[in-house]
């Protein structure tokens, strides 16, 4: 009896053993990504008023993640071009919200990381503000992804059909077509703006809402789609299409997460101004350190979105004109779904370079099922806007890009207008968009075409 008890307990073991082991081997980064840490442990710095180019980029690449190290040596279809400039500044760093700020300092003395029976993960005791302030082991990867989660915007965040978004889209041919966006973005829960309820009665568990509607062209006009996330993260999200052929909105599968958005190169699990829409129930996370990568400055002023005559054109990077560079301080993590619902799932690995100021991912590299870069996703940088009541803070991501590098196709995001109008936040937003009915409930998309 005590031998069998024995051999039970050494396979027990060697099963414990055995699933450690895979599961260290399965979150093993990219091997780009590995090669770029080792070679970036000892950074230095750039001095303020550089001028990087495509002439002296090498001397400054331990700066520049490993896929933007790609578009300067042509290694896929888009390379920067032989007149680009990128000037670097000193950099700055803009304080939280008080009220944000505040609510953070409660949030990291409660909240916790959870790994329930079923292999999800969650947190809990949280209650608005970055859960995390300050990420460390164990989890500190699914932490700083939290921290992504719950990353501050303006409770309300807004493009109207007179300041209307742009996406456009490029094929291998060098085929160009453009969509005119309009969307409302708003958070129902955790609130920590002055004058807005903490939490919205009227959308029952939701924490987060995600509403857009194609204007131009105009044979795709009306076509809309909501996103709503909920407050228990073990809930999937919700996600309804509005059909103008049809006259009626559809609820669409979860699967639907890696569908393209507006015929574009993100997909649902992408397209967050934040740079992570998954949510966090069914995802993990590993920290793989921290480092100092160049990006555009947040406080860009005066620009136009008039694409594509402000971008160096066919990579679509921002000009010159957009403003300076900064180094930034990034945390980078790898974001994978977790093992149970890997299959059929589009994307392998996330490669996250993420700001400590902010807690946006400011970089990113998408790799496939089988561990090759598919995607890389930059150029824009968050920004910084006055938002009433609040001051400057810093809230979107104005422009970006999305390097396809497998099947040569490019996206390119701005929400500024050609006439340089950007969102609009908060009290700033016209009154029709305060409706949240209208632009945060299934039942208002019945409301479109009337």
């Amino acid at each position: 009896m005590r031998k069998a008890l024995n051999a039970a307990l050494i396979a027990f073991a060697a099963l414990v053993f055995a699933v450690s082991v895979a599961q260290a081997q399965d979150y093993q980064p990219p091997e780009e990504t590995q090669q770029w840490l080792n070679a970036t442990q000892h950074q230095g710095v750039i001095a303020p008023s550089t001028k990087i180019t495509a002439q002296n980029w090498q001397e400054y690449k331990q700066f520049m993640p490993p896929g933007m190290i790609s578009l300067f040596e042509g290694t896929y279809r888009w390379k920067m071009p032989e007149d680009i400039e990128m000037n670097v500044r000193e950099t700055k760093v803009y304080p939280m919200p008080k009220g944000y700020a505040e609510a953070s300092e409660l949030s990291g003395g409660q909240t916790r990381v959870v790994h329930l029976a079923n292999g999800h993960n969650d947190i809990q005791g949280y209650a608005g503000g970055r859960p995390f302030p300050n990420p460390a082991e164990p989890d500190k990867g699914y932490k700083i992804l939290a921290n992504i989660w719950y990353a501050y915007l303006p409770h309300l965040y807004v493009n109207t059909p007179q300041n209307m978004a742009t996406s456009c889209g490029q094929d291998r041919f060098g085929n160009m077509s453009c969509t005119k966006l309009i969307f409302v973005y708003r958070q129902v829960a955790y609130n920590t703006d002055p004058g807005v309820p903490r939490e919205e009665p009227r959308v029952g568990d939701a924490w987060y809402t995600e509403w857009l509607m194609i204007e131009e062209p105009e044979q795709s006009k009306y076509t809309a789609n909501l996103l709503i996330f909920y407050r228990n993260n073990q809930v999937d999200q919700d996600s309804y299409v509005f059909v103008p052929a049809l006259r009626r909105s559809l609820r669409l599968a979860v699967s639907s997460r890696c569908a393209p958005v507006a015929g574009s190169d993100f997909v649902q699990d992408d397209y967050n101004t934040k740079g992570f829409n998954g949510g966090l129930g069914i995802f993990d996370s590993k920290y793989l350190g921290t480092r100092k990568i160049i990006s555009l400055a947040n406080d860009y002023a005066n620009v136009t979105g008039d694409f594509p005559n402000n971008w160096y054109m066919p990579i679509g990077w921002p000009k010159p004109s957009w403003g300076p560079f900064e180094l930034r301080d990034v945390d980078l993590i790898d974001v994978r779904r977790i093992a149970s619902e890997r299959p059929g799932y589009c994307y392998g690995s996330r490669i996250m370079y993420v700001d400590k100021a902010f807690t946006y991912g400011i970089w990113e590299e998408i790799y496939d099922t089988n561990m090759k870069l598919w995607k890389i996703f930059g150029g824009g940088g968050a920004h910084v806007v006055d938002v009433p009541r609040i001051g400057r803070v810093v809230t979107n991501s104005v422009a970006t890009a999305a390097w396809d590098v497998q099947n040569d196709h490019a996206s390119y995001f701005s929400s500024i207008d050609k006439e340089g109008h950007d969102a609009l936040f908060n009290e700033s937003a016209p009154a029709d968009y305060h409706d949240i009915t209208r632009y945060s409930t299934p039942a208002g998309l019945m409301q479109l075409m009337r």
